[in-house]
């Protein structure tokens, strides 16, 4: 830890290790608010994201006093990212996926028709308020279907194009986005079981069975050998997926990029499937649910905790206009596309909550917001783990990039 004043501001500066511990401390943190203040609890608010805002709240008030401001080593973010995805990835058997593949087809169609619409809404009310459409390109699938990833790669090539402080603008919203979807999808997935009243339960034609998810091996109790072989399993994978990205990087194909959890994710789906099939190993469902649910919360908070919320203010009335056009937008096809496609069934409702990471924040925000409403109703869903990260992870890039690009040329 260090104390430094950089542009007369006093700053402190915590390191790796500060840095998670700090990390840690308030998802810690996340979890004890939420078991104790109902509201929380009731509209299922994942800790990760409590915890998160409550620190990037007050480094935003600290700083806007200029009190005190705070740098951050965030180094074990991608890591924990990634690990988190691969053991996503595990879950990926195509011989379960191939049963709930019809719900698969449809969400990621649903998936593919978002990226789209945002940008036309996007670029239409910037046209109807007379500022630069490429602006509205980045109020639209750049900032909220891609994150703050697309944000910082696609900012740069608009103001290339012509459009003037497009780089601020997608940052902007795509921490808008991350802060809508993060506090959306709980309540989104709670209101939908209240008012409808499905039986909470996973669907018969669900991706997993409780033949498939409650073995005799998943049973026993996880010991520190076990869990240890696990994480230098998934570490291996990990490995595995940083090669295949660097190598997809060297082959410097145009308007291509791999984002770094897509190589191990992919990766370990193709083991899971060789594993099904010629059963090298005796699998531990348990113990990968376990990895990758520390991944999920470390990965999470420190996204959260080191938002620039400041950078909000860098948005004039007709970007705020247009994101919160687009958040009625992504509520409207919560309600009236998802919850139906998927069923009206507790999965569908589940899926509805995760669908907050597809349309306005990111895939792990859609992964908390399922998992706290998971944990609240004490149900898993597994058919809506596999299908919301593959399709917002992986699959809808197939069309949200090649889309971007296009509105992108069109409107420059």
């Amino acid at each position: 830890m260090k104390f430094e004043t950089i542009d007369g501001l006093l700053t402190i500066q915590l390191g790796l290790v500060e840095t998670t511990m700090l990390a840690g401390a308030l998802l810690m943190l996340g979890y004890a608010l939420r078991h104790k203040i109902h509201f929380l609890e009731k509209f299922c608010i994942p800790a990760p994201v409590i915890g998160g805002l409550i620190f990037a709240l007050v480094a935003w008030g600290l700083r806007s006093f200029n009190i005190i401001a705070f740098s951050l080593d965030t180094t074990l973010q991608t890591p924990f990212m990634i690990a988190f995805f691969a053991c996503v990835g595990f879950s990926g058997s195509f011989a379960l996926l191939k049963r709930g593949g019809k719900a698969l087809i449809i969400f990621l169609f649903i998936c593919f028709g978002m990226a789209i619409v945002q940008n036309i809404v996007g670029v239409s009310l910037a046209k109807l308020m007379n500022i630069n459409p490429l602006l509205g390109v980045m109020a639209g699938a750049v900032s909220l279907t891609g994150g703050h990833g697309n944000a910082a790669a696609f900012g740069p090539s608009a103001e290339s194009l012509g459009a003037v402080g497009a780089e601020a603008v997608a940052v902007a919203a795509a921490t808008y986005g991350l802060i809508a979807g993060s506090l959306s999808g709980g309540p989104i997935g709670r209101y939908l079981i209240d008012r409808y009243k499905p039986p909470i339960k996973t669907s018969d034609d669900a991706l997993f069975t409780e033949e498939n998810t409650n073995t005799k091996a998943e049973k026993q109790m996880i010991d520190a050998f076990t869990l240890m072989k696990y994480m230098t399993f998934v570490g291996v994978f990990m490995v595995i997926g940083n090669l295949a990205v660097n190598w997809v990087a060297s082959l410097n194909i145009k308007n291509f990029a791999l984002p770094a959890y897509v190589g191990a994710m992919f990766a370990a789906i193709i083991f899971r499937n060789l594993n099904d099939t010629f059963k090298l190993m005796d699998f531990r469902e348990d113990a990968i649910d376990l990895i990758k649910e520390v991944g999920l919360g470390f990965f999470l908070t420190m996204a959260i905790m080191t938002l620039r919320i400041w950078d909000l203010a860098s948005l004039a009335g007709p970007l705020i206009i247009i994101l919160l056009v687009q958040t009625v937008v992504v509520l409207f096809v919560i309600r009236f596309i998802v919850w139906p496609a998927m069923g009206k069934d507790y999965d569908a409702a589940v899926i509805a909550a995760g669908f907050s990471g597809v349309g306005l924040g990111v895939t792990a925000t859609g992964v908390a917001s399922m998992s706290s409403v998971t944990e609240h109703f004490n149900q898993p869903s597994p058919k809506a783990l596999i299908i919301v990260p593959l399709c917002n992870a992986v699959f809808i890039d197939i069309v949200a990039i090649p889309a971007i690009l296009w509105f992108l040329q069109t409107f420059a």
